[in-house]
């Protein structure tokens, strides 16, 4: 019998720019409502989402459940994780 491994991006996230690379495409593809999953992956390769979960000013295990799939992070929550891992959230004008 074949025996496989369950694919985890975590084991790919191994270089700042991976990260940011991983990160800008679902921004470039617009697929917003994984951000949280993608903010999520990047905290469980850098071994920080202790320091996330503070930084948003929740348990850690109340965060796993928010950047889950079924989770529905509030914008202050996303924003708060973001920033403790080194991002920052901005609008810009599409066309000026």
């Amino acid at each position: 019998m074949l025996k496989t491994k369950r694919f985890d991006i975590i084991n790919y996230l191994t270089t700042e720019e991976e990260i940011e690379a991983y990160l800008n495409a679902f921004l470039e593809e617009g697929d917003y409502e994984h951000i949280p999953l993608a903010l999520a992956d990047i905290a469980r390769a850098r071994k920080a989402m202790t320091k996330a979960a503070k930084a948003a000013g929740v348990t850690r295990t109340n965060l796993y459940q928010s950047l889950s799939e079924k989770g529905r992070p509030a914008f202050n929550t996303v924003a708060k994780v973001a920033q403790s891992l080194g991002y920052k959230l901005m609008l810009v004008p599409l066309a000026r």
